[in-house]
Parts: structure tokens; sequence; C-alpha cells
């Protein structure tokens, strides 16, 4: 059985502020909305993917505030570091702490959404690296810059080796 990861359903507190951040800051859009069970209950649904009825659906019944206590955080794959960089100069314009990690394999930032559900969005990189592995990079680095970093810092780390070699092994042993 082949599963692929369609959507993430949130509890939140503030339905607009929330909607705010996902469709304004993060891009998403609102696909449905309507009452669920008892009828006493919203729920809606935002998309990127025209795939994908929805990637994130939003319940507001959450009564508790601060960091979720469930879930890590949810992660995006974006296409590459002009979409990152995009994000990056939304999330500064939004006054939102980011913590870039590069794990070798990709150039990650992680934050948090209003409600301080943690979000991940990240691009590939070249290589493959054994996980867990993580440094911090340089949000404003150039792309060049940026890929001669990654490639000195993270080399000499266990599994460093062309993201697709390792990729073709990964699917030899998954099929």
């Amino acid at each position: 059985m082949a599963m692929s990861w369609s959507h993430t359903v949130l509890y939140v507190k503030d339905t607009e502020k929330m909607l705010d951040f996902y469709t304004r800051v993060m891009g998403f859009h609102i696909t449905d909305r309507g009452m669920i069970g008892n009828r006493t209950s919203e729920i809606i649904f935002l998309s990127q993917d025209p795939n994908e009825h929805h990637q994130i659906g939003m319940l507001p019944v959450r009564k508790d505030v601060g960091a979720s206590n469930s879930v890590a955080h949810i992660a995006f794959r974006i296409e590459g570091l002009t979409e990152l960089r995009g994000l990056i100069t939304a999330l500064r314009g939004e006054s939102i702490e980011m913590r870039p990690t590069s794990h070798g394999n990709t150039w990650s930032i992680y934050f948090q959404d209003p409600e301080q559900n943690g979000i991940e969005v990240f691009c590939d990189t070249p290589w493959h690296v054994s996980q867990p592995a993580g440094k911090l990079w340089d949000m404003d680095a150039d792309d060049a810059t940026l890929m001669a970093w990654t490639k000195q810092e993270f080399e000499g780390e266990p599994g460093f080796e062309a993201r697709d070699a390792f990729h073709k092994r990964l699917a030899e042993t998954l099929n």
C-alpha cells in the first residue's frame, strides 16, 4: 500500500486570525466551508493544490492557548529557494520569528502560526545526508553562497551523497 500525504486538520481558537494568516501569508485558498456533525461546528477547508480539495482543515473548537502539544509541526515542501525566499520576506513582514535550519538534504524554515502550531516549509538541496542532522543557515545568503556553504558543512556527514543516488536506492528498497 502506497500512501501520500493529503491533509492536516487543526483545532483553532481564533478562526479569522488563522484564516488571515494561512490565506494572506501562506498563500492558501478557502476551497469549502460548512457545518459538520451536530451542526454547531463549522469546518473550513484550504488548499494550494488543485488536485487536493484541502491540505488544511480548520475546526474552531480549540479551548486552550499556547503551543500545540499533540503535533511537533506540519511540513510543506516548496519548489525551490526563490519560493522559500518569498515566504521569508512575507514572514518578516509579519514579524514572525523563524529558525532557518538546513538538514543537509533541505533548507528549512521553522516557525509558528498565530496559534503556535509548528510549521516547517522547506525546499530540497541536491544532496542527501543521513538524519538527524541540522545546522542554522543564513537566510540572506545568495544561492551560490548557500549552495557552497551547505556542501562544505555537510559533505563530511554520514550518508552524504547526491540526492538522486539516494532516491534511486530507496526506490529499489521500497519496491
